[in-house]
């Protein structure tokens, strides 16, 4: 698991009801990361991103446009230590 990292993310802005879920579902399962993506009450979405640092970093990158409809403020991001996410899901 060495090899591996994890960023906790929280993304703010118009990130709800844009399809944001959906498309950074569809964009880590194309990267190959793992982990989830859920929508929060306060109107933020967070993920977790686990794999290879350099396809994490593509991801935390992608995260700063999101998809097409959403408006991105801010992007915050903490590392923590991989804990063997498995496969990519929208958590509800």
């Amino acid at each position: 698991m060495s090899d591996r990292t994890r960023a906790h993310v929280f993304v703010s802005g118009t990130v709800q009801g844009v399809y944001y879920r959906a498309n950074t579902r569809d964009t880590a399962r194309e990267k190959g990361v793992d982990g989830w993506v859920k929508n929060l009450a306060d109107g933020r979405v967070e993920a977790i991103f686990e794999g290879a640092e350099d396809v994490v970093e593509e991801m935390i990158e992608w995260c700063h446009t999101g998809s097409p409809a959403a408006e991105v403020e801010d992007v915050v991001v903490e590392y923590e230590e991989p804990r063997g996410e498995d496969g990519f899901e929208i958590q509800y």
